[in-house]
């Protein structure tokens, strides 16, 4: 079996280094489209805070299938969708935009706020910038970093990111308010992996932080033909076009400064269950005016304050 770069295509040869890169960047993204069985993997590690204990390791898992929404040379848009093996049922997932030499990206700087911010060309020049959203299509964070193939693996590093707690912990935790992470996607011969290197943190109004303890995060994409989504793929038929309406109302926020607020509670339950049924009216054949988009956001979304700090 040939390893995945092993061998340059002669088209690729005549192309100018940089487009060269980009070219095998933007397959190398490309390649975390597929179907998938996902194992999740949480274990904090390294305690730093006096008195911390450390907390049990978290394990989960789920069949995912990663659609391409958007491909062009330079951005590369993937959704993430779930499906119940046994139920069929779907549910709309995480979505992940890779832009390449991004002049700007969100950042979560306070509670339910995302300033947009310059990234400095030094820092984005030749790199990919990738920003995750939340299953409303709402953000969650961004982090800048250049593909590697040493030794014929492709490796994607960010530098250091923040996020606001993980869905997996905003029910059970209130003693930390922020994740700062430095995550790593790599294509494996299997599928590929997301590795996160976390630090748990208290930002306290004043500035100051508090660190509680450092986490290992493993998830693991498997391809597998065993898994039938028929299911996720008509779903998205039915709704694709609604989402990219959802989305190009969070581009007006997040698009250039200062910004997003969300008015929710951290759950985003507020913004989440109205837009979900949205959709399934859809999928029931029913019509979804703009207005009934727009009266979502009036609600719960605003713009950053431009001086927003991190507050509990």
């Amino acid at each position: 079996m040939k390893t995945l770069f092993a061998i340059v295509p002669l088209a690729l040869l005549s192309l100018p280094a940089v487009a060269q890169d980009t070219a095998q960047d933007r397959k190398s993204i490309l390649a975390m489209q597929g179907e998938y069985i996902v194992d999740f993997a949480f274990d904090e590690t390294v305690l730093l805070k006096p008195g911390y204990e450390r907390g049990p390791a978290q394990r989960s898992g789920g069949n995912e299938t990663v659609i391409v929404v958007e491909d062009t040379p330079t951005k590369v848009v993937l959704q993430h969708i779930l499906v119940d093996e046994k139920s069929g049922h779907v549910t709309k997932h995480w979505r992940q935009d890779w832009v390449y030499e991004a002049p700007s990206r969100f950042e979560f700087s306070a509670d339910q706020t995302w300033q947009v911010r310059t990234v400095p060309a030094e820092e984005t020049r030749g790199a990919w910038t990738q920003c995750v959203f939340e299953v409303s299509d709402a953000p969650r964070y961004c982090g800048t970093g250049r593909w590697t193939y040493d030794n014929g693996v492709a490796t994607w590093t960010s530098d250091q990111t923040w996020r606001p707690l993980p869905r997996r912990e905003y029910t059970k935790r209130s003693d930390y308010n922020a994740v700062s992470a430095i995550n790593r996607h790599t294509l494996t011969p299997g599928g590929w992996t997301h590795e996160q290197f976390n630090t748990k943190v208290l930002r306290n109004p004043d500035g100051s932080q508090v660190e509680l303890v450092r986490e290992f995060g493993f998830n693991d994409y498997q391809k597998t033909t065993e898994v039938d989504f028929k299911p996720a793929y008509k779903y998205w038929d039915a709704t694709k076009d609604y989402w990219a309406r959802v989305r190009s109302r969070w581009d007006g926020f997040l698009g250039k400064p200062p910004g997003v607020h969300l008015k929710t509670k951290i759950d985003g339950m507020a913004m989440i269950i109205p837009l979900f049924e949205q959709a399934e009216s859809l999928e029931q054949g029913k019509k979804v005016s703009d207005k009934q988009i727009d009266d979502v956001f009036a609600k719960w979304v605003e713009p950053a304050k431009p001086d927003a700090v991190a507050k509990r």
